[in-house]
């Protein structure tokens, strides 16, 4: 699995899906990263066959709406500091790729559950 990482999401988060083994950037890893728009966003990961990692509903309303871009996994967290974010990932993780792996295009991932469509 590929995955770019939305801004509002720390670079953190990026690093530590590098490290487990995934093929993950983060949108400041491109120039002008952090000024990227949805649609520039949408067409890499169109182009590059990633998930979008992101806390941005508009993602979720332009795959239901649109198709696009390919697979989105929401992260509803909330406002929350690295080391939750990363401790939540580590604990349900497993749960969001399983539900990618079998077939799932959208992923809404809460602190308590992880929703696949």
């Amino acid at each position: 699995m590929k995955f770019i990482v939305d801004t509002q999401l720390p670079p953190r988060l990026a690093t530590y899906l590098t490290e487990q083994g995934y093929n993950c950037v983060h949108t400041t890893d491109f120039e002008d990263g952090h000024l990227l728009g949805d649609d520039e966003i949408i067409l890499i990961a169109t182009e590059q066959d990633r998930t979008v990692v992101t806390k941005d509903s508009d993602f979720a309303e332009y795959f239901l709406l649109r198709g696009t871009p390919p697979k989105v996994l929401l992260i509803e967290f909330g406002n929350i500091g690295n080391a939750e974010l990363i401790a939540l990932f580590e604990q349900y993780f497993h749960e969001v790729t399983a539900a990618f792996e079998s077939g799932s295009e959208l992923v809404i991932f809460r602190r308590d559950e992880v929703i696949a469509y």
